[in-house]
């Protein structure tokens, strides 16, 4: 038995539903069947332990306290080769604030309750008592992994655990919004194609887009970058078949406007992925 499959069977043991990491800190792929979410995600995807994929899949939601699966063959195989184990917070009743450097760990001392705290490679993770939705990027270099997210296992940390505060629970609290200038819609033209996704099923666009401006909104740095990367990857897979159009764009332009990026610098992060494919 792997060291990593021993310590999710402690863990389930505990409560606590664990998934593998591989190196880098990212979950496993998904199977064939869930690649790229054309499974649709599965019904009730809201709690851990739902998919019934043989391997681990969807992430967070592959997170099980059930003994038989964390030790199936295919469960098994994961585990020998994760870099790392991970935990499904809210499955366990918990809520992990994770403050990603020095300056995020003296903020949370001036401002936070105490509480259990586990040490990370850079900063803290803060654990309370309850359950709340995540958020990336409350403040700077601060997230909030609760239900529908899933935090690394650095151990069981030292402190008495308390209730999760108001004061959390705020940080993720919708700011009013302000104004931005109408998004820039830039038309897409492609050699060829008439509006028709061949290689795939209509539905498979609007996943795609929507996973695009999923992408965009939980970038917590580097939103240049982000935006630039999603951009090529919309480019890549739509960019020559036609089916496009200016609405697409739209969204993609106004969830990158909504991180900051002005009309300007969406104009140039498309245009120059337009270039680097060609299209």
């Amino acid at each position: 038995m792997s060291e990593n499959l021993r310590t999710a069977l402690e863990l389930a043991a505990a409560g606590v539903p664990p998934l593998p990491l591989r190196v880098g800190k990212l979950p496993f792929g998904n199977c064939r069947t869930c690649a790229k979410n054309l499974c649709g995600g599965r019904p009730n995807m809201k709690q851990a332990g739902v998919c019934l994929c043989a391997a681990p899949c969807h992430a967070w939601a592959a997170a099980t306290t059930d003994p038989a699966v964390l030790t199936s063959p295919a469960w098994a195989r994961a585990w020998s080769q994760a870099g790392a184990v991970a935990y499904h917070p809210g499955g366990a009743g918990l809520t992990v604030v994770d403050l990603d450097n020095a300056a995020a760990v003296a903020w949370a001392r001036a401002t936070l309750p105490t509480t259990r705290t586990v040490a990370t490679t850079r900063g803290e993770h803060w654990i309370y008592q309850g359950v709340m939705t995540s958020h990336n990027a409350v403040r700077p270099d601060v997230d909030i992994k609760s239900s529908m997210s899933y935090a690394r296992w650095l151990g069981p940390g030292t402190g008495p655990m308390t209730a999760l505060p108001d004061v959390v629970r705020a940080l993720a609290a919708k700011e009013p919004v302000t104004p931005r200038p109408a998004p820039r819609t830039v038309a897409v033209t492609a050699p060829t194609g008439d509006g028709q996704c061949r290689h795939r099923t209509p539905a498979y666009l609007e996943r795609g887009i929507t996973m695009a401006e999923q992408r965009i909104t939980e970038a917590a740095a580097g939103v240049h970058a982000t935006v630039y990367r999603t951009f090529l990857a919309v480019l890549s897979a739509h960019g020559r078949c036609g089916c496009l159009t200016d609405v697409h764009v739209g969204r993609l332009f106004t969830a990158a406007q909504a991180k900051g990026e002005s009309p300007r610098h969406c104009a140039d992060a498309w245009d120059n992925a337009r270039t680097r494919l060609g299209v």
